[in-house]
């Protein structure tokens, strides 16, 4: 039979196959996280005729005479160009704007590992950050003071988590003081231990020498006014040298080795719960010159202030986003962030090696390398992006058009098949 027939055979099933891929990549147009397909063809064996010969004599050398017997499947490979980007709004939806790819599971152990480009997260009813088909994301976790530790697992969001409360340990004076004014009483809030507000008043008195005020401490009382602490030795009480503050002619404060004097507000404990750090709460640093130069005394109002810059109450989950690293922070009632955990992302050296596994994952495989983890926005993995999804990569232009290529590819070999059936059917007529 004529080699030309199978020839065109093998050209119908490889363009069959390519149309195959076409399909397969304009049905996943949508798809969150595909990657496309590419199909490239290659020649089968060629049937040498006769071989190349060398010259001799006065004749020239000959070139080698070979009918080719069709064409095969050369690779399928998948690309992974990144899709375009969805914006959803969800804080559960995530997508990586450069390498990597998330790992999920469905073992206990964490030993089924599987990779995804697709973020289209959710959280069960336990709290487990998963896909659709419910596989758990991984990550790193968290230790109880919020810092990302080494240890690796699924990402948990505890909807029952709380935050403790903190203590106020700094409180910082700002504002001025006007010198026509004799005395000038403010107040703060502080927090102990339990998270209980206290008010805190302090008395600024103008002192004998110029441009001297004299800090001391009126009172300490609960914000609801029902508990005291008395001030004093026994009580609450400045401790330090610090209590007289100088300012400059030019109204700024006077700062040089002998006034840098620290200041500390010393509470002893209340129904349980204690105050600062130690007992003591810093309102001037003799170690740091920052504590004092937020006062002036110039002939303006007089808006002197304390600040509690730190402490808080304990406080309870109440949502969590998603930040360019892939920390997951939780926030909290009282207004307090902490992190929760951070996704885990890994790479690889041919990420073309990949085999597929359905449902947007992949594995790998001793092509693709061994997986590189890491966190988003370092070692050459990208940044993480919630609230949004990457779209599947595929071009509807590319392929509707090697869809018609291919379409006339496998038109031309068929009329092939037509003409040779033709040929042999002149050859049987020939016996009539």
């Amino acid at each position: 039979m004529m080699r030309s027939m199978y020839s065109a055979v093998s050209g119908l099933r490889t363009h069959q196959t390519k149309m195959d891929v076409i399909g397969n990549n304009i049905a996943n147009v949508n798809t969150v996280g595909y990657k496309k397909g590419q199909m490239t063809f290659q020649e089968v064996f060629s049937q040498t005729v006769r071989g190349a010969g060398a010259a001799q004599g006065g004749k020239g050398g000959t070139n080698p005479q070979q009918i080719g017997l069709g064409v095969d499947a050369g690779s399928i490979n998948t690309i992974h160009t990144e899709g375009a980007s969805q914006r959803t709004d969800n804080p559960t939806d995530v997508m990586i704007d450069g390498e990597g790819f998330f790992v999920v599971t469905d073992d206990t152990n964490f030993e089924n590992r599987y990779y995804t480009r697709a973020g289209n997260f959710t959280v069960d009813g336990a709290g487990n950050l998963v896909t659709a088909d419910g596989y758990k994301v991984l990550g790193y976790r968290a230790n109880d003071n919020g810092e990302i530790t080494e240890t690796y697992g699924p990402i948990v969001i505890n909807r029952s988590e709380t935050i403790a409360a903190t203590p106020t340990k700094t409180i910082e004076l700002r504002g001025n003081l006007n010198p026509a004014s004799d005395k000038h009483t403010a107040d703060t809030i502080i927090k102990d231990s339990l998270g209980n507000s206290w008010v805190v008043e302090f008395e600024f008195e103008k002192g004998a020498k110029e441009n001297t005020w004299t800090m001391s401490l009126k009172s300490i009382q609960s914000q609801d006014g029902k508990l005291e602490i008395k001030v004093g030795e026994n009580g609450a009480k400045l401790e330090g040298e610090g209590t007289t503050i100088k300012f400059s002619e030019d109204g700024k404060i006077e700062i040089n080795e002998e006034d840098l004097k620290g200041v500390n507000l010393i509470i002893d404990n209340q129904n349980g719960a204690t105050f600062g750090q130690e007992g003591k709460i810093t309102i001037f640093d003799p170690n740091n010159s920052d504590s004092y130069n937020k006062m002036t005394q110039y002939a303006n109002d007089t808006d002197l202030k304390p600040h509690a810059i730190d402490g808080n109450s304990s406080g309870k989950l109440t949502g969590f986003a998603i930040d360019p690293s892939g920390t997951v922070n939780g926030i909290f009632s009282n207004g307090e962030n902490k992190a929760l955990g951070q996704l885990m992302l890994a790479k690889f050296d041919n990420p073309m090696g990949l085999e597929k596994m359905g449902s947007n994952f992949f594995i790998n495989t001793r092509n693709s390398g061994e997986p590189q983890y890491g966190t988003a926005g370092t070692s050459g993995f990208g940044a993480a992006k919630s609230g949004n999804l990457e779209m599947s990569n595929v071009d509807l232009s590319m392929e509707f058009t090697e869809m018609i290529t291919t379409q006339r590819g496998f038109q031309a070999n068929s009329r092939i098949i037509t003409t040779s059936d033709e040929m042999l059917q002149e050859l049987v007529n020939l016996k009539r």
